[in-house]
């Protein structure tokens, strides 16, 4: 099999893989937090996810091989804050009785990955004069910076009320703003050609931002309001 066929391979099941992200994404989204059926479908985004990362590798080393270093270095830039998403959003709950097993090596790693692929993306965009590595490096830099805040605070961070909650929520969100960012930009143009073009790309970049932003709102209400209550109360009962 030449080189052309095998990409072609990884490109349909990292496609496929997309698909399944997406289902899983909306069908944990949708059911009942906690219950049968949000873990089944948030396991299944987990594992899309990671396979989306494996077949994403080949396919930012088939484009250096084609003779396109940007577009390489982006995706693997991608890889990387994916793959940081990923990590938390399945650690952050299987670690939520210990916090300093989460923040540990591999935390502390992908933070200082993140951090510096964004840096190599704000050079790189501005060396070559391109706005996106520009403006996305942005999400890699404040993702590394964040968590290498959290690692020096973990003790705070361990004394918030349901802080795995909020961690897993908020890497659940980054990742399904990624998954449609690509289903938008990339897969939806090609199953369906006649709706491509300027429109559906702005579509692409800043609808899931906009509706991430409001998941986020939403959810920090439900769950981090009822937590500062719970501290407040706490204080409360201490000066007693």
């Amino acid at each position: 099999m030449e080189l052309a066929d095998t990409y072609a391979v990884v490109k349909w099941l990292h496609i496929g893989l997309g698909a399944v992200a997406l289902g899983g994404f909306w069908g944990a989204g949708l059911s009942r937090k906690g219950g049968a059926l949000h873990r089944r479908a948030g396991q299944a985004f987990l594992l899309a996810m990671a396979g989306i990362l494996v077949t994403g590798l080949p396919m930012a080393g088939y484009a250096l091989h084609r003779g396109h270093p940007v577009t390489a270095a982006f995706l693997g830039y991608l890889l990387v804050i994916t793959a940081t998403g990923v990590w938390a959003g399945w650690r952050a709950i299987a670690d939520k009785r210990d916090v300093r097993a989460y923040t540990g090596p591999v935390f502390v790693a992908l933070a200082a990955l993140s951090l510096a692929s964004g840096a190599a993306m704000l050079a790189l965009g501005l060396a070559k004069g391109q706005p996106l590595p520009i403006g996305f490096s942005a999400i890699g830099l404040g993702i590394g910076a964040s968590m290498l805040r959290k690692r020096r605070n973990r003790d705070a961070l361990a004394a918030r009320p349901r802080w795995w909650m909020v961690e897993h929520y908020n890497a659940m969100i980054g990742n399904g703003v990624a998954v449609h960012i690509a289903f938008l930009g990339i897969g939806l143009p090609r199953l369906l050609p006649m709706l491509s073009g300027a429109a559906l790309q702005q579509l692409a970049w800043f609808a899931p931002l906009a509706l991430a932003i409001a998941a986020k709102l939403w959810a920090d209400r439900r769950w981090r309001a009822p937590a500062a209550q719970h501290t407040a109360a706490k204080k409360e009962s201490a000066l007693r």
